[in-house]
């Protein structure tokens, strides 16, 4: 019972510290948010968390459609990072933009409940599935939810438009050390892949994060102190 109470607590501490209320159905995004599916031309849109196809194993709060939401400057910033890599035949796939504050408030509730076994062994093998906060794989305050983290990846197009991903070692929201960007025991083409992703990134504004080869943050991203809550429709 202390560990329910601890975790509505912080589940209810999350919904209050979003600055931003949900908006109605009808409504235009925030001042300040684009749709970066419709700004970037050619990428290739694989939105985990707004399907099954994730950690958790269902579609998660706050993503009612498979849209990249992201503040107009990460959205620019990502417009330019897919036109130098469209030059050589390259692009970039996306799995998750802005996040919600209540989709953070999911993976809170989803860390009290049992193991999944298939999950489990996909996703995060060796680490504790309590842990994955205390470790830093998953944040209670998501850099997501103020509009400028990307999480993605690169791809090859061919001349008939098939895109197929390039390897990286592991797959996306794979928890364990051999996703953080330095990890060393690799084939020479997933260290150069890696590197390729971080270089064209860090070129276009955005910052590594030290634990997932995916993850980027506009560094100068225009909410640094706020996070918003409003769904992804």
């Amino acid at each position: 019972m202390g560990r329910m109470r601890t975790l509505d607590a912080l589940i209810g501490l999350l919904l209050m510290l979003s600055t931003v209320p949900a908006v109605a159905a009808d409504d235009p995004l925030p001042e300040g948010f684009v749709y970066a599916d419709e700004m970037v031309p050619g990428l290739v849109v694989d939105l985990r968390y707004a399907g099954a196809d994730n950690f958790v194993g269902q579609r998660i709060d706050g993503y009612e459609a498979a849209r990249v939401v992201l503040s107009a400057r990460a959205a620019e910033a990502l417009r330019r990072a897919q036109a130098d890599l469209n030059a050589f035949g390259l692009g970039l796939k996306i799995f998750d933009a802005y996040r919600p504050t209540r989709a953070v408030a999911h993976f809170v509730r989803w860390s009290a409940m049992p193991d999944d076994p298939g999950a489990k062994r996909t996703y995060y093998p060796d680490i504790d599935k309590q842990k994955l906060f205390e470790e830093g794989y998953v944040a209670t305050r998501s850099s997501h939810s103020r509009g400028s983290t990307v999480d993605l990846t690169l791809v090859t197009i061919g001349k008939d438009g098939t895109v197929a991903d390039l390897d990286m070692g592991t797959p996306f929201d794979f928890f364990g050390p051999e996703s953080w960007p330095d990890y060393t025991d690799l084939t020479g083409e997933q260290r150069s892949n890696r590197l390729l992703l971080k270089l064209v990134m860090e070129r276009h504004g955005f910052k590594p994060f030290d634990k997932e080869w995916w993850h980027f943050t506009l560094k100068d991203e225009p909410f640094p102190d706020t996070y918003f809550d409003f769904p992804v429709r």
